[in-house]
């Protein structure tokens, strides 16, 4: 891995929101031989898997692509990645010459994407904004807002269109 492999952070959580982030990213950030990081946060639980109950607390290994279009291995950790996404991953993997994997995390997205910018450690993260109702956003506070303030690396957030 040389200096120049950057490590790009892009928080999916599989909506059409999180895919135009993913495509911004790939459009405007990631260049050749960079690390395509896609981070997911799926909700604290009582997870059977053992090794899941291991990751709650410094989230999966780094999944690669392979296993990433593999459903069997992606219902062991409890997520599912859309058609969609998986595309335009494969799509730039090839294209652009960019390592694709995957990390999971468990628990509160504000927290837990602020401690993969400093676990992985990330050069960049791009996130998605959701466009919540302001009514819930003032209850929930906004996700990016969050990771904005409280992130040591560059943070970029992507408005859906419809937002």
């Amino acid at each position: 891995m040389g200096d120049q492999a950057r490590r790009i952070g892009v928080a999916v959580d599989f909506s059409i929101c999180s895919r135009e982030a993913l495509k911004w990213a790939i459009d405007n950030v990631v260049r050749k031989g960079d690390h395509l990081i896609l981070i997911t946060i799926r909700p604290e639980g009582n997870y059977e898997e053992a090794e899941i109950q291991l990751w709650e607390a410094t989230g999966s290994p780094l999944i690669p692509l392979t296993e990433l279009c593999d459903p069997n291995i992606m219902k062991k950790y409890g997520t599912k990645p859309d058609a969609d996404t998986l595309d335009i991953v494969n799509l730039a993997a090839t294209k652009k010459e960019v390592t694709v994997v995957m990390k999971i995390f468990w628990g509160d997205p504000r927290e837990k994407l602020c401690e993969a910018i400093d676990n992985i450690p990330l050069d960049h993260l791009v996130v998605g904004n959701r466009g919540l109702g302001k009514l819930k956003r003032v209850i929930m506070g906004s996700v990016s807002n969050y990771v904005v303030n409280n992130s040591t690396c560059p943070v970029t957030v992507v408005k859906h269109p419809e937002a």
